[in-house]
């Protein structure tokens, strides 16, 4: 019988917690940027292409060292990655294009080697996982999320169920519509022996696009922290 991982017993995540993380992405005003980050979560997204309706093009405002600034770009030239990583301090890069081996190696090269690089697959009821390989030396995480009209936000989950294939150690987002009543099911599939880094979330807790809704967020960091440290 496989043996399943429990919980409490993966590493710490980015902010300390021992356990997965939280990456709250699709940030854009700066209150709320503010108030979103008096909760700590272990990533803040910030989505620069310019299509998306969370597009952001503002100041952060000045955040607790714990929580690392995600820079999201869609196809975008390493020059301007490199632009935006220096702009804004960012300490994670999300490519959510159609990016190659040769242009996350030809980034890699580009970024100090503390920043990472979250290279994210769409999935939507199955995957040839096949395609990472090439990947693995080049990003520090993969993301899976929904295949969708849009390259993120979409806010529907694909079945979790395709990861049962996941060949590699590699650790991942898990991403695409998770909201409150999807934590059940999260809660699940920690308990497996999937490498899971952190859990994505985005449209599900919003009042409109860019504007999280707080105590919604709130519940979120709460329920991660509640399955990283069970009674």
């Amino acid at each position: 019988m496989k043996k399943t991982i429990k919980v409490n017993t993966k590493s710490p995540s980015p902010s300390g917690r021992a356990g997965v993380g939280i990456k709250i992405c699709g940030m854009k005003y700066p209150e709320n940027i503010l108030e979103l980050g008096a909760l700590l979560p272990d990533y803040m997204g910030f989505i620069f292409w310019e299509k998306s309706a969370r597009y952001f093009d503002g100041i952060v405002p000045e955040l607790p060292q714990s929580i690392k600034k995600t820079g999201v770009f869609v196809n975008e030239s390493v020059e301007n990655i490199v632009q935006k990583v220096a702009q804004y301090d960012l300490q994670a890069v999300q490519l959510h294009g159609k990016e190659s081996v040769e242009f996350c190696g030809e980034l890699r090269k580009s970024l100090l080697k503390e920043i990472e690089i979250i290279k994210v697959f769409s999935i939507l009821d199955t995957f040839d996982f096949a395609v990472l390989e090439p990947f693995e030396m080049v990003c520090d995480y993969f993301l899976f999320d929904t295949k969708g009209k849009l390259p993120g936000g979409n806010g529907s989950t694909f079945d979790w169920k395709v990861l049962q294939q996941y060949p590699s150690s590699k650790p991942f987002f898990l991403s695409g519509g998770i909201g409150l009543d999807e934590m059940d099911a999260v809660n699940e599939i920690l308990k497996t022996n999937l490498p899971v880094h952190a859990i994505d979330v985005n449209s599900k807790f919003e009042i409109e696009p860019g504007l999280k809704n707080i105590s919604l967020s709130r519940d979120a960091v709460q329920c991660i922290s509640t399955f990283n440290h069970p009674q």
